[in-house]
This record gives structure tokens, sequence and C-alpha cells, in this order.
């Protein structure tokens, strides 16, 4: 898995190569906490991801929980259509905000 960060203002997007699985999960996990309070919204772009994981899918829960409460937008942008059925048939396409 690659991340590349790029900011636009204080909007955050993440732009993800590879898979997302129980070993590059912890490591997107935390460049998510280091990046925490350094912007307003966050966008991660998926058009380069080919896989997420149960694993995965708990760091996309868990940032979303955090940022919640602060009013942070997250939104998932550029997802294709296997990543798209991983959260479909896990119900996270109606939990998160994916574009």
């Amino acid at each position: 898995m690659n991340i590349i960060k790029n900011y636009n203002e204080k909007e955050l997007t993440f732009s993800i190569e590879g898979r997302i699985d129980t070993i590059t999960s912890q490591e997107l996990d935390n460049e998510i906490q280091e990046e925490i309070g350094n912007f307003d919204s966050l966008v991660m772009d998926f058009n380069d991801v080919e896989y997420i994981s149960s694993a995965g899918l708990r760091v996309l829960i868990a940032t979303q929980k955090k940022l919640k409460p602060e009013n942070i937008p997250f939104i998932i942008k550029n997802v294709n259509d296997s990543v798209s059925e991983i959260f479909r048939m896990s119900g996270f396409d109606k939990i998160l905000k994916i574009k």
C-alpha cells in the first residue's frame, strides 16, 4: 500500500494505492492519527485501492467516529466495483459517505 497526502487549504486528501488489509491497515491508521487536528475535512481517494479487509473497514469506522463529534466531513471517493461490493455486503455503504 502507498499513501499520498495532499492538502488543499484545510482539506486533506489521502490517495491510497494497493490493498488495505490486516498488515497495511495499521499504517493507514497511523497516518490518519498523525494528521488529526490539522484538517477541516478528510477525503480518501480509493481510485487505486484493489481490496479492503475487515481490518481496513475498522480503520474507516474508527476514523468516522473520531471526526463526527467535531462535525468534520469524511468522504470516500472513486471506489471501484469490487471495493464497492465489499462496502455494500458489509453494510458500510449505509454508514460511510461514499461518492
